[in-house]
């Protein structure tokens, strides 16, 4: 009589060619994570953004991204690491990360130069069929070749690529090749590099990608401003496993304080 073990052999190498493991359960992939210093963002991500990975935080202007990205580093230095900030627009504001949290001795600022070198510019001048370089596009090349030196080199918890303000035109004409190269060294170094964007541009190499969109401002009276008030939807998150039920339900959180936040799951 042919045992069980013996039999399931058989039909996984009859079946192999057309359905790979089609006994074997694929295994589940924990991920390291790093909390946010938000309770229900933490808990929407299932602890926190990823480790030695991409995460996207996405949405327009004044959508609560950048308070999201100043609270998570105010955490990293908090626990007494060092942290970068990619500035390609020039926006980032020291005061403001401060009052979240950052500790900015342990922070390093990258600012990105507009603008075109003089010879580039020469060379322009002078062929009718090149076009000058735009001021923005320059900047995001900067930013681009400052996180990867920054990735490579390692040493840094997490780094946030700011590319705010940049036409989404041109983040989407980023290579997918450098983030590639970026989920790599990331992966490598255990750094969490966090995108801050109007669209999501890493595509398939970001590990995480959070909508962000602003609800209201709460004022206390009728003068004083208050704080804001967020959503924040999961639009992506790889390596999760979850049931059918689970995929139906949409919990909703909500968090009150200076700047509060709704935090909506999305299947």
């Amino acid at each position: 009589m042919v045992s069980a073990a013996a039999l399931r052999v058989q039909i996984e190498q009859s079946l192999e060619r057309r359905f790979p493991a089609a006994l074997t359960p694929v295994s589940k992939i924990f991920r390291e994570v790093a909390a946010t210093g938000i309770a229900e963002v933490d808990g929407l991500l299932k602890g926190g953004l990823p480790v030695g990975a991409i995460s996207e935080l996405t949405g327009p202007t004044s959508s609560g991204r950048t308070s999201l990205a100043h609270a998570f580093l105010g955490r990293r230095t908090a626990e007494g690491s060092v942290v970068a900030w990619v500035d390609s627009n020039d926006t980032f504001d020291p005061e403001s990360a401060a009052a979240n949290g950052v500790a900015l001795k342990q922070l390093l600022w990258v600012r990105c130069q507009g603008g075109i070198s003089v010879e580039r510019a020469a060379v322009n001048a002078s062929t009718t069929r090149r076009k000058p370089r735009s001021r923005r596009g320059s900047r995001v090349d900067q930013a681009l070749m400052a996180t990867d030196l920054l990735l490579q080199a390692g040493g840094f918890a997490a780094i946030v690529l700011d590319l705010g303000g940049t036409d989404a035109e041109i983040g989407y004409r980023i290579p997918l090749a450098s983030w590639f190269r970026f989920r790599q060294a990331a992966d490598r170094t255990r750094t969490c590099l966090v995108v801050l964007g109007e669209e999501s541009y890493a595509q398939s190499s970001a590990e995480a990608v959070l909508e962000c969109s602003a609800v209201c401002a709460q004022a206390a009276g009728s003068t004083v401003l208050d704080g804001m008030r967020y959503d924040v939807q999961r639009s992506r998150q790889r390596f999760e496993h979850r049931g059918l039920a689970e995929l139906r339900k949409q919990p909703v959180s909500t968090w009150s304080a200076a700047a509060a936040w709704n935090v909506e799951k999305s299947a």
